[in-house]
């Protein structure tokens, strides 16, 4: 890629945004952003709590105004929150702005990993019932698939195996 344009990640929680991302951008030699963890610094309270205490909307109004500062920089990549692509605005944005990798993943995986990694977000995550996963997956994949200009499963690969994957299908668009 001799011009470095911006990689947005989008894909469900337990998807691997966040290491396929940083190992990335280190890789690209890109600065790595996560909207998650940025909306941690700018509240200085984890995302739950934020969740809690502002509802859905304002917890969304939030994470647009972050990614919609983000994607005005020039050669990140971006992990996303993974409900950030229900808002049409952040969806028109992240396509018009760089590439837009969709990273699946199977609800099974998802759950797997979510109970796996405790220094996740969403403190409850673990208490998530199967049928909320499956609920937001049907809710977003569409919206994923509508915005990706790339696609790739992680779910029985090794994080480097991906992120060659990923810099081979850049480097042919």
């Amino acid at each position: 890629m001799a011009e470095k344009r911006n990689i947005f990640l989008i894909g469900p929680m337990g998807a691997g945004k966040g290491t396929i991302g940083r190992q990335l951008a280190q890789q690209l030699n890109m600065e790595f952003f996560d909207s998650d963890q940025e909306i941690e610094r700018r509240t200085g309270a984890d995302l739950g709590w934020v969740f809690d205490v502002e509802g859905e909307d304002g917890f969304r109004d939030r994470e647009e105004k972050v990614i919609n500062e983000l994607i005005e920089k020039q050669g990140i990549v971006l992990a996303t929150g993974a409900g950030s692509i229900k808002v049409r605005e952040t969806r028109n944005r992240l396509s018009a702005r760089g590439i837009v990798v969709y990273l699946e993943t199977t609800i099974e995986k998802q759950l797997v990993r979510m109970h796996r990694d405790k220094k996740r977000s969403f403190s409850k995550v673990e208490a998530l019932p199967r049928e909320i996963i499956e609920t937001f997956s049907h809710e977003c994949n569409l919206l994923y698939k509508e915005i990706a200009d790339i696609s790739i499963r992680t779910d029985e690969q090794s994080t480097k195996v991906i992120i060659n994957k990923i810099i081979n299908m850049l480097e042919s668009i």
